[in-house]
């Protein structure tokens, strides 16, 4: 069986049970802040499953997108994965318990579907505790269907609850479904979930409870069902393969691994290659996503950044060298006409996989230099720019210990002092408290609004630095700017200084603020209150309006003539300005 059939098989199962097939959403979730990436297919689903009216009905299917990164260590093996495809369909409100274990167990073992021997099935259930009961609803269900008893494993929540996703909300007891992928002769009467044979391939959530803030669980009014089944286990089951990396949904990225390197998959090169392949596919898919994310040192970039490192170092095991690009071609060659967002965005996919190989090749070459010699974690990484989960991993293949407390105590040391450095007096990345910085200070917030007009889109700041000699401003933008779009930015600056208006700051609930328009410099860094700084008269109608710490001149009319120095990238998607006041 391959992908493809597996994908279709599964929609149009459901679509035959009365659900709506939506597309995949997006890798980057909306916002939720919570986490960076979609994990699961429920994640876009999330306020249609506390009641919200799903637009496609109560019945959905769909394959979706997903990153997980809270197993990374555990990838190298063979069916652990950073980016996976989640097979899910969904009840709101309306199937629950019975239909949705029929439906599993049909598309499992039904001929008309996969046809899996069900002589080789087990499952668990939830074996309740003080919050909820036994879910013998669900072990009854399985018992009619014909699982015997001893292969339907009772265990705790750890194994067989989902969420909530918060502190509170919805959540419930879940059934999982296992696969015995060892020998089909010697299958085990019981199930034991600590065998590796026993592969998971489905799980069936039943979100029955709402956890309160007093951390009772009350009876939701709407139950839902939540399923997931992972697309590259199931392909290997169907496949007979007891390795995920042997399916097509890896085996052309491990080949042309094996043409680079000139080594076979097997032995001490599988670990490597597996991890190569993991994490490249990965950093395509979050490359490739329409929201263009690019390596960073935060948030998602920063997870971009240490998949794509991680790989190279394992390349580097293999001898290989400039290849990520390589990698990249043939998972968006793969991956195409299912997810034609790859093949869109491929100019960015590749050049940003090139640079980010080029910079850490340099920052490994001299890392792992300084790691021969003994140099401590927190220099490699504060001087050489070496993350610390390289060293841990370096350290723990030559038996080393880590104290990762002392690095996370240093480091926090050293964010303090360079924060007390940069910042001064006061916030804003200014340097001290002086009339020009004040000056300079105010500049700063004509420019941001200025570039806004000018470049035709949102601009946010990503950074700035200003003493009593210039401003240095930085922000999100994907190309050089014009000499003409500089000078129509100096010009509308120097244009609102001619203008004579007030600087004024206003104290609001950080909620009426946000309702203003005022633009958000650093995110949820804010208290529920926050200060308000905006050129005009009245925040209505206000010409420039920004969250912010201050201090600034009181009228922008005494500021001078704004000249722009040089502008100039920083770092993909982000440029610099350095200006003066005249």
């Amino acid at each position: 069986m391959t992908s493809g059939e597996l994908r279709k098989k599964y929609l149009e199962f459901f679509e035959s049970k009365g659900h709506k097939v939506i597309p995949s959403a997006s890798l980057i979730p909306e916002n939720d802040p919570s986490v960076l990436f979609t994990t699961a297919g429920m994640h876009p689903l999330v306020p249609y499953l506390l009641g919200e009216k799903h637009p496609s009905g109560n019945r959905l299917t769909d394959v979706q997108k997903c990153i997980r990164t809270g197993d990374i260590d555990e990838v190298g093996d063979a069916f652990h994965h950073t980016f996976f495809e989640m097979l899910g369909n969904w009840s709101l409100g309306d199937y629950f318990k019975k239909e949705a274990i029929e439906y599993s167990f049909e598309f499992l073992t039904s001929k008309e579907w996969l046809g899996l021997d069900k002589n080789r099935l087990a499952v668990s259930v939830f074996v309740g505790d003080n919050d909820a009961p036994f879910d013998d609803e669900a072990f009854e269900e399985w018992k009619n269907l014909g699982i015997p008893e001893k292969r339907i494993a009772k265990l705790p929540k750890k194994n067989n609850w989902w969420g909530p996703a918060g502190e509170t909300g919805p959540c419930g007891p879940d059934t999982e479904m296992f696969y015995w992928v060892g020998d089909p002769e010697n299958i085990p009467e019981s199930f034991n979930d600590d065998n590796s044979q026993w592969l998971e391939i489905w799980n069936d959530v039943f979100m029955q409870y709402n956890k309160t803030a007093d951390g009772k669980f009350v009876p939701l009014t709407q139950q839902n069902v939540d399923t997931g089944m992972g697309l590259e286990r199931t392909l290997a089951v169907m496949n007979e393969l007891d390795d995920n990396y042997k399916t097509e949904l890896f085996w052309p990225i491990i080949q042309k691994i094996e043409n680079l390197s000139s080594k076979k998959y097997g032995g001490e090169n599988i670990k490597a290659m597996r991890i190569i392949a993991d994490h490249l596919k990965a950093a395509t898919f979050i490359l490739g996503d329409e929201k263009g994310i690019a390596p960073s040192n935060t948030g998602q970039g920063y997870v971009l950044r240490r998949l794509i490192r991680r790989a190279v170092r394992y390349g580097k095991q293999l001898g290989l060298k400039s290849f990520s690009k390589q990698i990249s071609e043939v998972v968006v060659l793969m991956y195409k006409d299912v997810y034609p967002e790859l093949f869109k965005n491929q100019k960015f996919i590749f050049e940003n996989l090139e640079q980010e190989e080029k910079r850490f090749e340099k920052t490994l070459e001299n890392g792992l230099k300084e790691f021969e010699r003994g140099v401590d974690p927190f220099t490699l990484f504060t001087s050489y720019g070496f993350p610390i989960e390289l060293t841990k991993e370096l350290a723990k293949e030559k038996g080393l210990e880590i104290d990762e407390d002392k690095f996370n105590e240093e480091l926090k040391k050293h964010q303090e002092l360079s924060r007390t450095s940069s910042a001064g007096m006061f916030k804003g990345g200014l340097s001290d408290a002086g009339e020009e910085t004040k000056k300079l200070h105010t500049a700063t917030h004509l420019l941001r609004q200025a570039l806004e007009i000018v470049l035709g889109e949102k601009i946010m700041q990503k950074g700035s630095n200003i003493n009593s000699e210039r401003l240095r401003f930085d922000f999100g933008f994907g190309r050089k700017m014009t000499d003409e779009e500089k000078q129509k930015v100096e010009d509308l600056v120097n244009q609102k200084i001619s203008e004579k208006l007030p600087m004024q700051k206003i104290i609001m609930k950080k909620e009426e603020a946000e309702k203003t328009g005022a633009v958000h410099t650093f995110g949820d860094k804010y208290g529920d209150e926050v200060s308000i700084y905006f050129v005009g008269d009245s925040i209505e109608t206000a010409w420039s309006k920004e969250f912010c710490g201050g201090p600034h001149v009181e009228n922008i009319g005494i500021l001078g003539k704004f000249k722009i120095l040089k502008e100039e990238a920083v770092s993909q998607g982000v440029r610099r300005i350095k200006a003066i006041l005249e």
